[in-house]
C-alpha cells in the first residue's frame, strides 16, 4: 500500500521532553553526561553588575552554544545561530526551550570580549583534569608540536614596512612617549645592501608572515603549540603565539604548564626536530625527561672544512680546530658564543682556505648553549632502540592527529577573528571539544563495559555458577572508571 504523509500537518503542543527527540549516540548528548559547567557562574560574577543593566545570558548557556557549534564544525557566530534556530540537539545542549528566543549572534562577542581569553583557558584546563580524573592522562608521556593558523586577513591589507621603521616604532610604545629614541654609535660593518623590508597586515598586525614549507609563500599566520598526552591523545596544553615565534623556544614553560594540569612529572617528551635545540636537551635532561627528539641534521659543505671537526673542550672551556690550535671564547650571539684563535695563528695555516676561505684571515666557531647535552642526543639518536622509535611513531599521529582534527572538523585551520587573543579563544575551546570528545567516548565505552559485566554475573548465576565466576581486568577497570567519572 503506497503511504501517504500530511507535511502541512502542524503540531501546538509536544507531547515527549525534548531530551527524547535527540538520539542517544548524538555527540551532544554524550557530551551532556560528561560536561560540568556548573563552576563558571562565580567564575564571571565579578564581570556583571548586581543592580544595574539588564540580564545577561546564562554564561553556562552561551559556553554550551559556542562549543556546540565547534562540536558541528560551525566557528561563526552568525552561522551558529541559524543553526540553532533548527536543529533541537543544540537547542537542548544550550537549555533553551522550543519556544524560547535565542539569544543575538552579538552577544557571544561580546561574552568573549568582556571574560578575555584567560576564563576560556580555564575551560579547557576544566576538561583536561576530567580527562586526569577518569584515568585517560597518565602524564608520564608526552608529544610536542606546533602547526600554523592562517589568520583571518585578506591580502590587500598586507603592506610593507623596514625593519628599522617597525623597530623604531615599537620602542617608542615601549618607552611610552613621543621622544625619539637615542641613536648609539653602529657597530660592525656598514650595511652594503638595502634594509630589508617587512610585511604586516593592517587590520590584524598580530599576525606574522611565516610558513611551514620551503616550497610554500609567507602567509599571515598565528602559531598553536600543543602537548598531547600518549594514553588516549588528550591534549593537556596549548598555547597559541604569533607565527614568527620559534616552537623550541617555549618548550621550557610548556612542561611546567603540563605537568601542572596532570600533576604528574613526564617520564618521556617527544618532538620534532623544530625543538632539537642544545639548550632544550640540556633543560630536559635536568628535569630528568628522556627526549626522543631528532637532532637536525649537520650541513655539509664541500668547500669548508666541517664546523663537526672542531673539538670543545668543556672542562676548560675551549675549542681546539683539526691542527690541534686553540679557539677561545670571544662574543656572544644569541643563543651562544664564538670562539676564534688568536690573531696570527691561522695564516700560517695550510688549511686555512679550506678552513676560512679565501676572503677571511681566521675560523670563527659558535658553541651553543647545551652543547654537550646536543652532542649525547646525536649519539643517542643512532642508537635508538624499538621502544623509542615505536614513541617517535606514535608522536607522528598523535599530535599531528590532533591538529588535523582540529582543522579539518572543528575549523581551526583559518582563524575565525582578528588580534592574539580571539585566536586562543578559538584554540581553547577547540582543545576543549576534543577532550570532551575523548571523555564521552571513553564514558560510553565504560557503561557498555559495565553492562557486560553484569550479564555475565546473571549468567553465571542463572548456571548456579557464581562461585567460578571472576572479574577481569578490563571489567575492572571500566567499572571504577565509570564510576569515577559518574558518581564522584
Amino acid at each position: 500500500m503506497l503511504g501517504n504523509q500530511e507535511r502541512w500537518q502542524e503540531d501546538v503542543f509536544v507531547s515527549c521532553p525534548l531530551r527524547d527527540l535527540v538520539p542517544d549516540d548524538h555527540i551532544l548528548k554524550l557530551v551532556d553526561s560528561v560536561l560540568d559547567l556548573s563552576w563558571l557562574k562565580d567564575e564571571v560574577k565579578g564581570l556583571y553588575s548586581e543592580q544595574m543593566g539588564r540580564p545577561s545570558i546564562d554564561p553556562e548557556s552561551a559556553v554550551r552554544l559556542m562549543l556546540a557549534g565547534f562540536f558541528q564544525g560551525v566557528v561563526h557566530d552568525r552561522k551558529l545561530m541559524r543553526e540553532a534556530q533548527v536543529n533541537l540537539a543544540i537547542r537542548w545542549f544550550a537549555g533553551y526551550r522550543l519556544d524560547e528566543k535565542l539569544p543575538h549572534h552579538s552577544s557571544l562577542t561580546r561574552i568573549r570580549q568582556r571574560w578575555g581569553a584567560e576564563r576560556f583557558r580555564r575551560i579547557f584546563e576544566r576538561t583536561g583534569a576530567a580527562c586526569v580524573d577518569a584515568g585517560l592522562v597518565d602524564g608520564e608521556t608526552v608529544h610536542v608540536d606546533a602547526t600554523l593558523i592562517r589568520a583571518d586577513v585578506s591580502w590587500r591589507s598586507i603592506t610593507e614596512h623596514h625593519v628599522e621603521k617597525v623597530l623604531s616604532e615599537n620602542r617608542e610604545e615601549e618607552q611610552g612617549s613621543e621622544q625619539e629614541p637615542k641613536q648609539g654609535k653602529g657597530r660592525g660593518r656598514p650595511r652594503s645592501k638595502p634594509a630589508k623590508r617587512k610585511k604586516r597586515s593592517t587590520t590584524d598586525p598580530d599576525a606574522t608572515m611565516v610558513t611551514n614549507r620551503s616550497d610554500q609563500r609567507l602567509e599571515p599566520s598565528y602559531k598553536q603549540h600543543t602537548a598531547v598526552d600518549d594514553k588516549a591523545a588528550v591534549i593537556v596544553d596549548v598555547e597559541v603565539t604569533t607565527g614568527e615565534v620559534n616552537e623550541g623556544t617555549q618548550l621550557t614553560e610548556q612542561i611546567g604548564r603540563v605537568e601542572s594540569n596532570t600533576g604528574t612529572s613526564i617520564q618521556t617528551l617527544t618532538a620534532d626536530a623544530g625543538y632539537a635545540h642544545g639548550s632544550n636537551y640540556d633543560r630536559l635532561e635536568r628535569r630528568d625527561i628522556e627526549p626522543i627528539v631528532p637532532p637536525q641534521r649537520v650541513r655539509a659543505n664541500s668547500k669548508h672544512i666541517s664546523s663537526s671537526r672542531f673539538k670543545y673542550d668543556a672542562k676548560h672551556d675551549i675549542v681546539r680546530c683539526p691542527r690541534g690550535k686553540t679557539l677561545t671564547r670571544r662574543s656572544r650571539t644569541r643563543n651562544g658564543w664564538y670562539y676564534r684563535p688568536e690573531k696570527g695563528t691561522c695564516r700560517a695555516c695550510p688549511l686555512r682556505e679550506r678552513c676560512a676561505g679565501s676572503n677571511s684571515s681566521s675560523r670563527a666557531v659558535v658553541i651553543v648553549e647545551g652543547y654537550e647535552a646536543l652532542l649525547r642526543a646525536r649519539r643517542r639518536h643512532r642508537r635508538w632502540d624499538t621502544r623509542a622509535r615505536s614513541a617517535y611513531q606514535r608522536h607522528r599521529w598523535k599530535v599531528e592527529g590532533v591538529h588535523g582534527e582540529s582543522k579539518t572538523q572543528h575549523g581551526l585551520r583559518r582563524a575565525v577573528r582578528r588580534n592574539l587573543a580571539n585566536v586562543a579563544i578559538q584554540a581553547y575551546l577547540t582543545a576543549a571539544v576534543i577532550n570532551l570528545k575523548r571523555l564521552a567516548v571513553a564514558a560510553s565505552h565504560h557503561f557498555t563495559t559495565v553492562l557486560e559485566l553484569l550479564r555475565g554475573f546473571l549468567s553465571a548465576l542463572s548456571h548456579q555458577e557464581a562461585f567460578r565466576f571472576k572479574m577481569t581486568d578490563k571489567m575492572r577497570l571500566g567499572w571504577q572508571t565509570y564510576w569515577s567519572v559518574n558518581f564522584t
